[in-house]
């Protein structure tokens, strides 16, 4: 089955502009958060994955961090439930697998829970509120011995 989008490793310096633009588009303008909050200086040395669409536009980006955090995950609202946010988790996941990190952890908005959980993440503690979006934290460990990230 060929899909209708491709995920790939970002070349921050070549992709940072079509990240910011999805950024902007989601999470400032579509969710509100502040733009203040939102650009961090660890954003350049982070591992980004972009999904882009048979045209070659960003329709969705994650990050991961060297302190094994999965992050700033967004897919434009078109391509959602089309598999491209499953696809950018797998990119990330694959990407902590290989750099050898025993666990993964992020901060879900609620209401994504139950994809995050469906990849094997536990939610942990209790809700919190950032950028004044209700989240939970959720850690995966990541089995070295298995043969599902290899």
């Amino acid at each position: 089955m060929s899909l209708a989008f491709i995920v790939r490793a970002a070349d921050w310096n070549h992709d940072e502009a079509a990240i910011a633009e999805i950024r902007r588009k989601v999470f400032i303008e579509e969710q509100g958060v502040p733009e203040a909050l939102e650009w961090e200086k660890m954003d350049p040395v982070c591992h980004w994955f972009v999904a882009l669409s048979p045209e070659r536009k960003l329709i969705g980006i994650v990050r991961l961090t060297d302190a094994a955090r999965i992050g700033r995950m967004a897919v434009l609202p078109d391509w959602r439930l089309r598999g491209v946010g499953r696809a950018l988790l797998d990119a990330a996941l694959h990407a902590a697998f290989a750099l050898g990190f025993g666990q993964v952890r992020l901060s879900a908005q609620t209401h994504a829970i139950p994809f995050y959980a469906r990849r094997g993440f536990i939610a942990e503690g209790p809700e919190y509120l950032d950028a004044g979006i209700p989240h939970r934290s959720m850690t995966l460990t990541l089995n070295h011995d298995a043969k599902d990230l290899a």
